[in-house]
């Protein structure tokens, strides 16, 4: 049995063409999403890095990273997953200070 993912942070290097627009798009069109937010956070002479935050009731990661690779995108790391019943927020301690 797999536990559901609810939420997830990529950072994705992808190059300018297609534009994000394009994969907001076909990132919404996947099943289990609600909801996909892509944020450029720095941009080269021929790519982009992007911060994407996914939300859902059932994210299907291998769909969403088919996809990215579809766009020529390639995920440098993932930031954060949320599983479970439930969307549980983080909470600042004092190490985070």
């Amino acid at each position: 049995m797999t536990t559901a993912i609810r939420r997830l942070v990529l950072d994705v290097l992808k190059p300018h063409v297609p534009t994000i627009l394009e994969l907001a798009d076909a990132l919404s069109k996947l099943g289990g999403i609600t909801g996909v937010n892509l944020s450029l956070s720095e941009v080269d002479q021929q790519t982009e890095t992007i911060k994407i935050t996914i939300k859902g009731e059932k994210i299907d990661y291998l769909a969403v990273e088919s996809v990215i690779e579809d766009f020529g995108g390639v995920i440098h790391s993932i930031d954060e997953v949320v599983a479970g019943k439930e969307i549980v927020e983080e909470v600042e301690t004092l190490q985070d200070r």
